[in-house]
């Protein structure tokens, strides 16, 4: 008869530890700390966040990643993230919706059409930051 596993005799759970010492955290808290070093006046894309963070297949997490971004602290610059044709797609989650267009325009990035311009010259990559 097996007995079901109690406090005394159940195994310790070991807790992760990343090579900085931290105790393992979410994927959600990682994509902030990547979005939390994006420059003023730069972005980057989901999917490089995602690539940076050794999932380059979880462009669309990290999207949800940013949805709650807005409840963080401290802080994480979520505006400055868009979609790989510099596209503001999240737009929608903040309120009012032009407030994304109104926080890159005062870092000094022009929006056209709901579109970064000189997407490419502005686009910072995680992972050769």
């Amino acid at each position: 008869m097996t007995r079901p596993p109690n406090k005394k005799n159940s195994p310790r759970r070991l807790s992760a530890v990343t090579p900085s010492g931290k105790k393992e955290s979410s994927f959600f808290e990682q994509v902030y700390e990547v979005a939390r070093q994006i420059p003023r006046g730069r972005v980057t894309s989901y999917g490089a966040i995602a690539a940076c963070l050794g999932s380059r297949l979880s462009a669309r997490m990290v999207g949800w990643a940013m949805n709650g971004a807005g409840h963080v602290s401290p802080a994480v610059p979520a505006h400055r993230v868009v979609n790989r044709n510099g596209m503001l797609s999240g737009k929608h989650h903040f309120s009012p919706p032009g407030s994304m267009q109104q926080l890159l325009e005062a870092e000094g990035i022009a929006v056209q059409d709901d579109t970064v311009v000189d997407f490419e010259r502005l686009f910072w990559d995680p992972a050769t930051a």
